[in-house]
């Protein structure tokens, strides 16, 4: 998110240019952060899943995935991504226009 952040300063210089404020720049850059999360951690859970059927089968022992440890993975996941979401989101809210559009 940081590096998205520090590519796209002429679209936050636009968009603020335009009439946007810092909470909606905010607001955007948080949205994508929790929208990439949500999907990594939906696509790690089926891949996840998948995994431990396809060791079940192949291994003497049966992998069991409880909704305890899906929620779990699925939340530290989505923790992980808006906490490194938030700080590229602020900075990015708190850029100078002048100095973006220079």
């Amino acid at each position: 998110m940081y590096i998205s952040v520090s590519e796209r300063t002429q679209e936050i210089g636009v968009r603020l240019a335009l009439g946007a404020t810092p909470k909606n720049i905010m607001m955007q850059f948080l949205l994508e952060a929790i929208i990439l999360t949500v999907s990594g951690g939906v696509i790690g859970l089926v891949i996840g899943t998948s995994v431990a059927a396809v060791a079940s089968m192949a291994m003497p022992f049966r992998a069991i995935v409880t909704p305890a440890s899906v929620a779990l993975a699925f939340g530290v996941s989505t923790a992980v991504g808006i906490v490194f979401g938030l700080l590229p989101a602020k900075q990015a809210a708190n850029k100078n226009l002048i100095d973006i559009l220079r």
